[in-house]
């Protein structure tokens, strides 16, 4: 654990002190406080750029925990990500618009290869610049993508110079000699071709960027390769006979060996893991040789249910089955972040238990922008998530259908920008809580349409598709939809913000005697104007008798428990 997240890994009321300075007791707070002009959405959002250097983000760690610290305090990442070919200057007025709308307070933003070092040795970063000033008009962060060697397996966003010279920059060769458009690892003069890029990126950054506008960058994007579980060209053939590296047979607790004696019917994927996994660990380092910033790589997926075969997905990429190779081969990168294009809820969720493990922060780069995906921003943070991203956001009008929605307008945004809104609304206390371990959450399951969240002494109960008003069994939302995120304050203290759904405390204990003389002591509804609480009315009667009902407003609660 670094000293860092040791100021935050508190509980009870220490926490209280340490992420919500300067608030008022329930009991003493004044009920003419008028609400921050400020909206609650952009609260946490970056304020206007200082002229001084802040500190360098880090992803810090607390027993199985993690977090992303920016400015110096754990961070919720609640980023858009925009279409693929939206990184040019004159795109940036159809992008900001509904970044603004959608209350993101992170950019994720395409930088290719082909973009900076058209000529090679000769960089260009000119939209870099302009993103930049940009995004500090509009207060968000950034993260970058860098398309380098490989996009989607493919390098379509490689410079021409590299692309088209298959000689000096080969691509995969299949096992029956045949050639697929993705660039093999093995070869030393793309991955130095693609270090220097990087390297040049990365120390501009750092040159122009002492704010630290830039969170986080992405190294390459959905690596692996469609048409070929590995690469047979002669070079390669040469390497998979040779032995098991020292370093990967320590990882995995396996005998030394060639690849197929040491992994047998998986040595294939598992050598190209490593080679590709390796290949991007050394892209990584020569990045932060010149700017250490947190890096991570996103993941296209294997099934995480129905077993495949390595051609039905990326092969060799970090999909779940290979993850513990790329562990062992990526010590430069921080994160392994699974990109999530699927609706099925039980699939959603076994992805960020697979992801979400105790050597890899939880991080969702990508998801859907389709109607069914909003809530499963609940849902990651439910799982300890640093942060989580829509995919596809923006006015050029690309539309990825079905794979997300037909058109992003203003009905496709809305949801995503209610869930952000209330997210962001607690945004560094649920960061702090979610490392202490004092933070919960969770978005509406298709099965039950019920959810029992363990919080210690006391148990919440979400309930999805319920009226405001009765007890009728819960029917669900059309679509699916709605989260809940609690957060602990202190002994029966609790935030607690969320949309369309109902949420109900229990005790744990229902052997205990009080366990039927539960009542709420007091609901303050209010928000955070710069980390302090601002009081805005009182619940009662009506609004608690039936649970607390979250609708389509965002609002935060601070709730007291307290037994009779």
């Amino acid at each position: 654990m670094t000293s860092l997240a040791a100021k935050w890994a508190l509980c009870g009321a220490c926490l209280l002190v340490l992420s919500l300075p300067g608030v008022a007791s329930a009991a003493s707070a004044p009920a003419n406080v008028a609400p921050s002009s400020t909206p609650a959405a952009h609260h946490h959002r970056l304020e206007h750029a200082p002229a001084a250097a802040t500190p360098i983000p880090q992803i810090v760690r607390q027993g199985d925990r993690y977090a992303l610290t920016v400015d110096g305090a754990p961070y919720v990442v609640l980023a858009a990500q925009v279409n693929n070919s939206s990184n040019w200057p004159a795109e940036l007025p159809k992008v900001w618009p509904d970044i603004d709308k959608i209350g993101a307070n992170t950019l994720e933003m395409p930088i290719a290869w082909e973009q900076i070092e058209p000529v090679q040795g000769q960089f260009d970063f000119s939209f870099l610049d302009t993103l930049l000033a940009q995004a500090r008009e509009h207060h968000v962060h950034l993260v970058l993508l860098w398309f380098g060697t490989w996009k989607n397996s493919h390098p379509t966003y490689a410079p021409a110079w590299v692309k088209l010279n298959n000689n000096r920059y080969p691509r995969v060769v299949t096992q029956d000699g045949g050639v697929v458009d993705s660039l093999s690892p093995l070869f030393p003069a793309t991955l130095e071709a693609d270090k220097a890029a990087f390297s040049a990126l990365m120390r501009h950054v750092k040159a122009v960027d002492p704010q630290h506008t830039v969170i986080m960058v992405q190294v390459e994007n959905e690596t692996g390769t469609w048409g070929s579980v590995r690469d047979y060209s002669p070079t390669a053939q040469a390497a998979f006979a040779g032995p098991v590296p020292e370093s990967l047979l320590k990882a995995l607790g396996k005998p030394a060996g060639s690849w197929s004696q040491v992994f047998g019917a998986d040595a294939d994927e598992v050598f190209h893991a490593w080679s590709i996994a390796h290949y991007v660990n050394q892209v990584a380092e020569a990045g932060k040789a010149q700017d250490p910033l947190p890096m991570y790589v996103n993941a296209a997926l294997r099934d995480p249910i129905k077993p495949q075969p390595p051609t039905a997905y990326e092969a060799g990429g970090p999909t779940w089955n290979v993850l513990d190779v790329w562990k062992a081969a990526t010590p430069a990168i921080d994160v392994v972040g699974p990109d999530i294009y699927s609706t099925d809820y039980a699939g959603y969720v076994r992805n960020l238990e697979l992801y979400g493990r105790k050597d890899n922060p939880l991080f969702v780069p990508e998801d859907g922008n389709g109607p069914a995906y909003p809530r499963f921003l609940f849902e990651t943070l439910g799982h300890g998530g640093i942060g989580w991203s829509v995919f596809g956001i923006d006015a050029t009008g690309y539309s990825n259908f079905p794979m997300g929605a037909a058109r992003i307008d203003d009905a496709t945004l809305a949801p995503f920008a209610l869930n952000f809104a209330e997210v962001e609304g607690v945004n560094r206390q649920l960061a702090a809580a979610n490392l202490a371990g004092k933070a919960w959450a969770a978005a509406e399951p298709t099965d039950t349409h019920e959810k029992s969240l363990n919080l210690g002494r006391w148990t919440a109960r979400l309930s999805f598709g319920l009226p405001q008003f009765g007890d009728p069994p819960p029917a669900g939302n059309t679509p699916p939809s709605g989260g809940a995120v609690i957060i602990e304050l202190g002994p029966n203290d609790y935030l607690v913000t969320g949309n369309h759904v109902r949420v109900a405390f229990a005790l744990t204990d229902q052997s205990d005697p009080a366990a039927k003389r539960v009542t709420f002591n007091r609901i303050e509804e209010g928000h955070f104007d710069h980390g302090q609480w601002v009081f805005e009315r009182l619940w009662n009667g009506d609004e608690t008798d039936w649970g607390l009902n979250f609708t389509s407003e965002p609002q935060i609660l601070r709730v007291k428990l307290a037994t009779y």
